[in-house]
C-alpha cells in the first residue's frame, strides 16, 4: 500500500477556496494547504505523541517518566514564554537530554486568524516571523539542533493559508493534529461548557482505532503538558493505560521529524518560489 498524507483540514480548506472575493490565485491557495501536514504514512504503525506548552507543565515529569518507561519517543512544541519560565528549565533539559523532539510553537502564542470560517489574518507577515524567529533563538539556547529543526505547530493549532504560506517562507513546515479523537480537549476544566473527561479522551482514541481501517496509523496525537489549576482531571493519569494500548497494538510513537521526514523532503523541493527579498510573494486578498 502506498504511503497516504492528510494535507490541511476541511477549514483550512474553506479558508483559501470559500471566502467570496479572494484573489489567491487555486495555485498559490493549493500550495498552502500543502504546508500543514495533519498525518504520516498511514501504511505503518509509526505514530507522533505531540505535547505543546504554554502556560503549564504540571504533567511534564510524568510524560516524561511514562515515555521513558516505555521506551517511546515524543515531540515537544514549546511557546517562548514557556522556554522563558525559569521554573520550566529542568523539564526542558529532560526533555532534549531524552533525546525527544523540541520544536517552535510560536513565541508569544499569538491568536493568527478568527474562529470564523473565514478565517480571517489577525497578524501582519512581519509580526508573525519576527514572532516565530524569537521562538526558535529561545530553543536554540537549549539546543543547536533542536533550532535547526524544521516544523511548526501552530499556537491553538488554529492557522489560515497566510499562515501556512509565511512558515513555508521561512523554511519550516506547519504540522497539527490529526482528526478524530478527543485528545486536544485534555486542557479544559471542569466548569468549562466544552470540557472532556480524561476517561473520554482515552475511549475517543480506543474507539478511533478500532473503528478505522488503518487506525492510528501515521497519527499525530497532540495532548498538553498541562492544563492549570481549572482541571483536577489531568490526562497524565491515563497515560500509562494509553501507552499500554498503544503498544498491545504494536503501535511505534516516534519524533515527528523522524513520522514526516519524506514529507518534508516532497514539500521542499515545491518551495523554490522566491520573491526579490528571498521570500515568496505575500498573497493578496
Amino acid at each position: 500500500m502506498k504511503a497516504r498524507f492528510i494535507f490541511g483540514s476541511v477549514a483550512l480548506y474553506l479558508a483559501c477556496f470559500g471566502v467570496a472575493g479572494g484573489a489567491r490565485s487555486a495555485e498559490t491557495n493549493l500550495a498552502a494547504m500543502a504546508a500543514e501536514v495533519r498525518r504520516g504514512p498511514a501504511d505503518a504503525k509509526r505514530m507522533a505523541l505531540v505535547f505543546t506548552g504554554h502556560e503549564f507543565a504540571e504533567s511534564g515529569e510524568a510524560i516524561l517518566d511514562q515515555l521513558a518507561k516505555r521506551k517511546f519517543h515524543a515531540s515537544f512544541f514549546l511557546t517562548g514564554d514557556f522556554l522563558a519560565q525559569t521554573n520550566f528549565t529542568h523539564l526542558i533539559r529532560r526533555i532534549v537530554r531524552e533525546g525527544h523532539y523540541l520544536g517552535p510553537h510560536s513565541d508569544r502564542h499569538l491568536l493568527y486568524c478568527t474562529w470564523d470560517a473565514a478565517r480571517t489574518s489577525l497578524v501582519t507577515r512581519e509580526t508573525f516571523r519576527l514572532d516565530l524567529q524569537a521562538n526558535l533563538e529561545k530553543i536554540a539556547a537549549f539546543s543547536d539542533r533542536a533550532a535547526r529543526e524544521k516544523f511548526f505547530l501552530p499556537p491553538y493549532e488554529h492557522a489560515n493559508a497566510d499562515i501556512a504560506l509565511w512558515t513555508a517562507e521561512m523554511g519550516l513546515t506547519l504540522v497539527n493534529y490529526t482528526p478524530g479523537t478527543r485528545s486536544h480537549a485534555d486542557y479544559t476544566g471542569e466548569a468549562d461548557k466544552n470540557f472532556v473527561s480524561s476517561e473520554a479522551i482515552l475511549d475517543s482514541i480506543v474507539q478511533r482505532e478500532k473503528q478505522v481501517t488503518n487506525g492510528l496509523n501515521g497519527f499525530i496525537l497532540l495532548l498538553h503538558l498541562g492544563a492549570g489549576p481549572g482541571r483536577q482531571d489531568k490526562f497524565d493519569s491515563k497515560l500509562g493505560e494509553l501507552f499500554k494500548f498503544l503498544a498491545s497494538k504494536g503501535y511505534k510513537p516516534v519524533r515527528i521529524d523522524d513520522l514526516l521526514g519524506a514529507v518534508r523532503k516532497a514539500h521542499g523541493a515545491k518551495r523554490k518560489a522566491p520573491g526579490a527579498d528571498g521570500m515568496a510573494p505575500t498573497p493578496t486578498r
